[in-house]
């Protein structure tokens, strides 16, 4: 389970978080942002199959910072790629600084196709990817490929900034590429009865049938932006309840401080 949070009370400071044994923080050398994230294993019967990036670098000049969550299933293999190469193939498109929207769709698609054709090194597992790059803190771009998310709090109001790419959604572009969805009792849909999402990277045995494209959205940052959360599936549908009233009472604390006192217990409760 994982989740990046980045908090911008009553400011900027930025807070990433994800599963396995270890914690960590980090800041902008150039403003207030802050970041932080914290592994905790769940409780599935595998090893740890979840990745994270959040860090800011410098490049031509501005300060990026860039936080990801990769969601892995069936080994861990495709998830470690990412982590290593899926930014660094996003800032070596040309367009990157004048049509970062296009860049990141290259990126991902590219990247996905160096995944499937070192398939005999990565094995046949795949992941889902939810990625943040902010620029000189001010704005934000966030794409994703399956069903992990990111939300923005912006005055108070949740934005759901990502597209869950589940296999009931997009039936139809897994039938036309020669695919099923199975909806079998006290199961959720599951591409050709395998799969519970319908965009990935890697799942060679299934990428006939499946798409690597990214949904993308951008946002301005400024005063008003309080909270980003990127978060793994597990966080939204299992803890829903409990994220609503942790980020309804979050958004409307001023002392920060406070803020991180006064939810420490929830952060152990969910996790």
């Amino acid at each position: 389970m994982d989740r990046l949070c980045c908090f911008n009370s009553p400011y900027s400071e930025f807070v990433g978080v994800r599963s396995s044994c270890s914690s960590g923080k980090g800041r902008s050398h150039q403003g207030p942002t802050k970041y932080g994230f914290s592994l905790v294993k769940g409780k599935a019967n595998h090893p740890m199959e979840d990745y994270h990036v959040a860090k800011f670098v410098q490049v031509k000049g501005r300060e990026l910072g860039l936080f990801a969550i990769y969601d892995g299933h069936l080994g861990d293999s495709v998830p470690a790629y990412l982590q290593k190469h899926l930014f660094a193939n996003i800032l070596k498109e040309e367009e990157f600084w004048t049509d970062p929207n296009r860049s990141i769709s290259k990126a991902y698609e590219r990247t996905d196709q160096a995944i499937l054709s070192h398939s005999p090194d990565l094995g046949r597992g795949g992941s889902t990817a939810v990625t943040a790059i902010l620029i000189n803190g001010q704005k934000l771009w966030i794409a994703n490929v399956g069903d992990s998310r990111a939300v923005l709090s912006r005055g108070g109001q949740a934005i759901q900034m990502t597209t869950d790419h589940e296999p009931n959604t997009e039936r139809g572009s897994i039938e036309n590429r020669g695919g099923f969805v199975s909806n079998m009792p006290g199961d959720v849909p599951r591409v050709n009865g395998q799969l519970a999402v319908s965009r990935a990277f890697g799942d060679k045995s299934l990428k006939s049938h499946l798409r690597s494209d990214p949904d993308i959205q951008n946002a301005d940052i400024d005063f008003n932006t309080e909270l980003l959360i990127l978060a793994s599936d597990g966080l939204w549908k299992v803890w829903h309840f409990i994220v609503n009233n942790f980020w309804t009472r979050i958004c409307y604390q001023q002392d920060t401080t406070s803020v991180h006192r006064e939810h420490l217990p929830i952060y152990d409760e969910v996790w």
